[in-house]
């Protein structure tokens, strides 16, 4: 990667956002990062989730579309954006202060790797002492397949394709698992990247349906190396292959 700063794209897919959205368009202006393009695709909301993104004034697109679900909110976001960098965040998650300048740092280190992943760490909404709701982190920071805690290089784009808008749970599953069997290179480093904030209206809050989906896109990802290669497939990394090993770090934790 060139030593010019690259343009890096944020996807914000927003459904009726208006209670969270703010602090999530707020966490990716504290980077402090230019060159940045911040696209909010409101999938036909009905609250003053339009309201909300043009109190930010400047810096912020914002595009409407009737409501077709998160992944074709995606690719339309995908469409419009300029950047060599593609980044995501929802609208009711946060991400972490330093995201962007941990990563593009690997990313400069690495140039083989065209999807970097950092940790997530889980909120949950709490009443606090005081009787007020406030999020409080629960569980330790995990690695996700999750596209708020990553970049991803356009290319990588150009060779797995866009989201899956049959699927309105898991698509970002889904692709990464595309991005998997075509071979992209992933790397998945400890530093927390995304806060992910539960409460009673995300939509993987329907665990049932959030379980079923995940089983219908690991079943799809195996169907699709079954017609590739009859057999037992042996041609995937291990998961384990895609993690940074603490050797292979400097002091200033950048891959060697």
């Amino acid at each position: 990667m060139p030593n010019r700063q690259p343009l890096i794209s944020v996807i914000v897919p927003a459904y009726n956002a208006e209670r969270y959205l703010a602090d999530a368009l707020e966490s990716i202006i504290n980077q402090n990062y230019i060159p940045i393009e911040i696209i909010v695709v409101d999938d036909g909301s009905t609250d003053r989730t339009a309201e909300v993104a043009a109190e930010f004034h400047t810096g912020i697109e914002y595009v409407y579309q009737k409501n077709c679900g998160p992944p074709a909110a995606r690719n339309l976001g995908l469409r419009i954006s300029q950047g060599e960098l593609i980044t995501f965040l929802d609208s009711d998650d946060l991400w972490a202060e330093n995201k962007l300048k941990i990563q593009l740092r690997r990313l400069r280190n690495v140039p083989n790797v065209e999807v970097i992943l950092g940790h997530t760490q889980r909120l949950k909404l709490s009443v606090t002492g005081n009787g007020r709701q406030a999020f409080t982190t629960f569980l330790t920071p995990q690695p996700m397949l999750s596209l708020g805690s990553a970049v991803i290089r356009r290319s990588a784009f150009d060779k797995v394709g866009i989201f899956d808008e049959s699927l309105h749970y898991c698509d970002d599953i889904d692709w990464f698992l595309r991005a998997r069997e075509s071979g992209i290179e992933l790397l998945f480093h400890p530093d927390v990247t995304q806060f992910y904030r539960k409460h009673t209206n995300n939509l993987t809050i329907q665990r049932t349906l959030d379980l079923k989906h995940q089983l219908l896109v690991y079943k799809k990802s195996i169907d699709r190396r079954r017609r590739k290669r009859p057999g037992p497939s042996k041609d995937l990394k291990n998961w384990s292959d895609y993690f940074e090993k603490p050797e292979n770090v400097d002091n200033d934790g950048l891959p060697l």
